[in-house]
């Protein structure tokens, strides 16, 4: 009797009834279902296993088991539906890196009050782009916006406020290009750091139409065919020559570097950045650009010396704050006699002073 099994159909020898074992209830019982469904606990001395002509059983809760002599074949599992592989249409152009900052007014009409600003990162070219964005602050760099961005497309980074505008005069993008599940060109990675003229953003005509957007926007340019745009710096002997040369100009043409606002004919504007200053900007250190910007600034005092009650707007920019310390330096010790303030903030935020002629 002991060779009796789960899911063997038995019978009982001392008594009737019958059903199917379910289970081994220790070493010298199990548990046999009959057919109203009960489990009945019998000696496996007292069972007889039966086939099917001799009884049926029927359960009312469950099937019967299959016999553990008995395995069904295992059924083949269907693959997983595989996602579809992303299609990147690519163009010739494409294979050259062209990457752009682009600057959008939300409210174009309102750009002199300051009315908040959107900031979207361009990737015209064929490759996928981790890049990280950053700005400036106190000699330390903010991450603003980082992530990946797909092969010919602009994407949205941040909305920002007129007071935000005076952190963003130093920023740094540093980028790795790639292309996904195909052999590409290897492309150095990138870092690039700009300087903007956030007095720029203040003056509606600075907005300007583009390839990228139907608005006007301030687009600056990161990579430009593979080559990373860069500040560039002159030597000394460059700076020289372009000074003398620029005295020449101004002999010709003094009012080139002084402008007369439209809304306000008494107020002038001098527009000391240094590419404002001079055309040729390959290689410059930074005391030999100080030292430029100054003898402008004295220059155009000395002009307009004779001139009392004359407003005249020097645009230095935030930056560092570098010339516009030296700046207030000279009017301190050199020219205490002329009255000075923070120009418009309105116009130029934190980047102008004005100076009043006494």
């Amino acid at each position: 009797m002991s060779n009796i099994k789960v899911g063997d159909k038995v019978r009982f020898l001392n008594s009737t009834g019958g059903g199917v074992v379910r289970s081994f209830k220790g070493k010298d019982q199990v548990l046999v279902e009959d057919e109203d469904g009960f489990e009945v606990p019998a000696l496996i001395r007292e069972c007889v296993v039966v086939g099917d002509s001799e009884m049926q059983v029927h359960s009312s809760r469950r099937s019967p088991l299959p016999s553990i002599t008995q395995s069904p074949a295992p059924q083949p599992k269907k693959p997983a539906p595989q996602p579809e592989m992303e299609k990147v249409t690519e163009t010739v152009e494409g294979e050259r890196l062209n990457i752009y900052l682009a600057y959008l007014p939300i409210e174009p009409a309102k750009v002199m009050q300051g009315s908040g600003y959107e900031t979207y990162f361009i990737n015209d070219s064929n490759y996928y782009l981790f890049f990280n964005y950053m700005n400036r602050q106190n000699n330390s760099w903010i991450s603003r916006y980082n992530g990946i961005v797909e092969p010919n497309t602009q994407i949205f980074l941040e909305e920002f406020s007129k007071e935000e505008l005076n952190d963003l005069e130093r920023i740094c993008v540093q980028l790795i290009a790639f292309k996904k599940d195909k052999p590409y060109s290897l492309k150095n990675a990138i870092s690039v750091e700009l300087h903007l003229d956030t007095v720029k953003f203040y003056k509606q005509h600075c907005f300007m139409e583009n390839d990228f957007f139907d608005e006007d926007a301030m687009v600056y340019p990161i990579v430009r065919q593979d080559i990373p745009e860069k500040e560039l710096l002159i030597s000394a002997a460059e700076l020289q020559e372009a000074m003398q040369q620029k005295v020449r100009e101004d002999r010709r043409a003094p009012q080139t570097i002084v402008k007369k606002k439209a809304t306000d004919s008494a107020i002038l504007e001098v527009d000391l950045h240094i590419t404002e200053l001079l055309d040729n900007t390959n290689g410059l250190s930074n005391a030999d650009m100080l030292n430029y910007q100054l003898e402008k600034f004295h220059e155009v005092l000395s002009k307009y010396a004779a001139n009392k009650g004359q407003k005249i707007v020097f645009i230095h920019g935030k930056g560092d704050g570098v010339l516009r310390k030296a700046i207030e330096k000279e009017l301190k010790t050199k020219y205490k006699q002329h009255y000075y303030q923070d120009a418009s903030f309105r116009e130029y935020g934190f980047g102008a002073t004005m100076v009043t002629i006494k």
